[in-house]
């Protein structure tokens, strides 16, 4: 497949979930064991409280969704710029900014890795804060999408930017965690090796979860399992940030399991009362294997 349907896979995907968006984001969601864990809440919570108490006063997001995050920046009255290169998730996220008071003429059409579509879009000075929740796992290049990123960051801005987390594979105990070890850990092992290691786990793994989501319920859109979404190693992320020129770069760890994914259905209330306590555990390690995702919230340097 070639990187031009590659990307038309993940718009499709966006395409399709456009209109039911926002509930990643819904707090009344929390506690309703029969709809997915809107995970998305404790990313924006993280978000706001940086943004706030940082004093950010413009604010751009790379890849806005239907809006909701940045009308939640809006509100901190900053100044919010944005685009998506979904014109559905645009048009909604116009309609959401417009109700809290925004401009919708800020937000547009554009793809982050290809500067000739913003660049001429955009206020002359850059931002003081840089969003971007949901855009890496669908990229072709992270350098080349983090770089453009930085052009767009003032000297002492920061960013906060979203990966999802592959260390959390380990903690699986499913066919993902035998793709971890396999192409993560083992890769320069030999194929006897591997395929001894492969036979072994497979013996004692789920491989049978999780399922791959085929498609957008309801329609005939690719799933997020049949898109581009990758996972990240948070140690070699924060390698390219330091690469960078960033400073003070933190990781923020959200959408915790309190136990084996696959336990979940066992215990689902259980489960999702402990996942919800766990989002402000404060060990600083343990999200690296019980997060199944992370933010990076890092300063770019004065020098």
């Amino acid at each position: 497949m070639n990187e031009k349907d590659t990307t038309n896979r993940v718009k499709n995907h966006y395409k399709a979930v456009a209109v039911s968006y926002h509930e990643q984001y819904d707090p009344e969601l929390l506690r309703v064991i029969e709809r997915p864990y809107p995970a998305n809440y404790f990313r924006l919570e993280k978000l706001l409280k940086s943004f706030g108490e940082n004093n950010v006063r413009r604010a751009l997001e790379v890849g806005i969704g239907d809006g909701t995050p940045l009308a939640a920046v809006a509100r901190l009255n900053i100044d919010v710029w944005g685009f998506d290169f979904t014109e559905e998730m645009v048009t909604k996220a116009q309609e959401t900014i417009k109700s809290v008071g925004g401009d919708p003429s800020q937000l547009f059409v554009a793809d982050i890795q290809d500067p000739q579509t913003f660049a001429d879009k955009l206020p002359e000075g850059g931002f003081d804060g840089v969003i971007a929740m949901g855009v890496m796992p669908h990229v072709e290049s992270d350098k080349d999408v983090l770089e453009n990123i930085t052009k767009l960051v003032q000297p002492g801005g920061r960013v906060f930017i979203e990966f999802r987390n592959k260390l959390f594979s380990l903690f699986t105990f499913n066919r993902k965690s035998v793709e971890f070890i396999l192409d993560d850990l083992l890769p320069e092992v030999g194929n006897d090796l591997r395929e001894l290691v492969r036979d072994d786990l497979s013996s004692r793994l789920r491989m049978d979860v999780p399922p791959v989501r085929e498609k957008v319920t309801g329609s005939e859109a690719p799933g997020y399992d049949t898109i581009r979404s990758r996972f990240h190693n948070p140690f070699e992320v924060k390698d390219i940030f330091r690469s960078m020129g960033y400073d003070q770069i933190d990781l923020h760890w959200y959408h915790y399991h309190p136990a084996i994914p696959y336990l979940e259905d066992v215990l689902p209330k259980k489960f999702r009362e402990e996942a919800i306590a766990m989002e402000h555990e404060e060990s600083g390690w343990r999200g690296y294997f019980l997060a199944s995702a992370f933010i990076i919230e890092a300063v770019k340097s004065n020098n």
